[in-house]
């Protein structure tokens, strides 16, 4: 067994949970967690978690989730279950690219949020989640993911709430000031209950990469003049419950991708044009990095961890869009060409991204998803030996 091998986070969906999942993306008079609202949902939700995470165990993952089956998409239940938001079914959903790389593809619409009230991470859903994932996990290490805070200050940022006579915050720095505190809130309440790896995903900073032709709130070009200051918000926010994360003795991760969503991505930029952003500022100890194509760019933006020996990075070389294994040879190079940079000890294997970002999940067969974690167990063995 290896530990060297991780899953992001998600997986595929069952059938039978998907039943309530679609019901829910259509319907915006219900409330989050939506248990009320649909009969059995629960105690099917319950039930597919245990069974999922049974199959995690049973393929040798070292650190186990819930599948993310909780979850409806993989950021805005987190936000849902926040006090003082309110959901709603907005007009358009979010733009990705469809596979011929140039199309729009637009996204599920039950995006919308609407800031009722100040916002509050208290008695969040969340924790109770996560703690029927220890009991059914044991003594199996897990992690809780959720979407960092500067993707949803970001979001919040471009949204309609901020300003205006009805608005809870007037200004963006009132919207920080709010979020850090929900975040903290939540964050503290993850520590009491035995949390230990919480992970913030974040689909956002190659907003800043001047590379990526496409942003997700329009479809079109990215205006870096209008965006650029925000880069140092985004850092700020993020390291500000990092280091409150720290202080109570959590293992702070971070995941980044550039979308993922019916097997498409949502842009490109490469890592060296933000790496003296994000990967050298940010303050976690694991980076999980999406590098299964080209989007990326070269493996030499890994330079900037040089001086930070704590800090350890998994390479998303591996692709859960696809339904075929992948390339091994492309696998062992890119890992011997960051080895050369990063010690070898530092470094690990994943997909770029979850199976499942949003529960509809990308285009393959649970028999194909549970196929390709084998065979990134198989690749990381091989190339560190047994680790645990």
């Amino acid at each position: 067994m290896t530990d060297k091998f991780q899953i992001v986070g998600s997986l595929l969906r069952p059938d039978e949970l998907l039943k309530y999942k679609t019901q829910i993306e259509h319907n915006d008079d219900i409330q989050y967690p939506f248990y009320e609202n649909y009969e059995g949902y629960e105690k099917c939700e319950t039930e597919a978690i245990k069974q999922v995470v049974a199959k995690e165990i049973e393929h040798n993952l070292s650190v186990v989730t819930d599948g993310e089956f909780s979850k409806s998409m993989w950021h805005l239940d987190f936000v849902w279950g926040f006090g003082g938001v309110k959901r709603y079914i907005a007009d358009h959903g979010y733009f990705f690219r469809d596979v011929d790389g140039t199309s729009k593809y637009e996204t599920r619409k039950d995006i919308g949020l609407r800031i009722t009230d100040k916002l509050s991470g208290k008695n969040h859903h969340f924790i109770q989640l996560f703690q029927q994932l220890q009991d059914t996990a044991g003594e199996q290490q897990t992690k809780l993911c959720v979407p960092s805070p500067s993707h949803i200050f970001g979001e919040l940022s471009w949204s309609d709430n901020i300003g205006g006579t009805d608005a809870v915050y007037q200004n963006i720095q009132e919207l920080k000031e709010g979020l850090v505190i929900a975040y903290k809130e939540f964050v503290e309440e993850f520590a009491a209950v035995g949390g230990k790896i919480l992970q913030f995903d974040d689909c956002l900073w190659e907003l800043f990469a001047d590379d990526n032709p496409n942003s997700p709130f329009t479809g079109e070009n990215i205006n870096q003049d209008e965006v650029k200051g925000l880069a140092t918000e985004f850092i700020d926010i993020n390291n500000t419950v990092i280091d409150f994360g720290h202080s109570l003795g959590l293992k702070m991760w971070t995941h980044n991708c550039r979308g993922n969503y019916d097997s498409r991505n949502m842009g490109g930029g490469s890592y060296a044009k933000i790496a003296n952003l994000f990967l050298k500022q940010l303050k976690y100890d694991r980076f999980f990095l999406e590098w299964d194509d080209d989007r990326a760019g070269s493996i030499e933006a890994l330079e900037v961890f040089k001086d930070r020996p704590e800090t350890e990075i998994v390479l998303g070389l591996l692709s859960s869009k696809t339904s075929t294994l992948d390339d091994e040879t492309r696998v062992v190079r890119l890992l011997d060409e960051a080895s050369k940079i990063i010690d070898k000890d530092r470094l690990l294997l994943s997909h770029q991204c979850g199976f499942a970002s949003c529960d509809g999940g990308n285009e393959l067969s649970e028999a194909q998803q549970w196929a390709k974690i084998d065979q990134g167990q198989k690749i990381a063995k091989q190339y560190w030996g047994s680790t645990v």
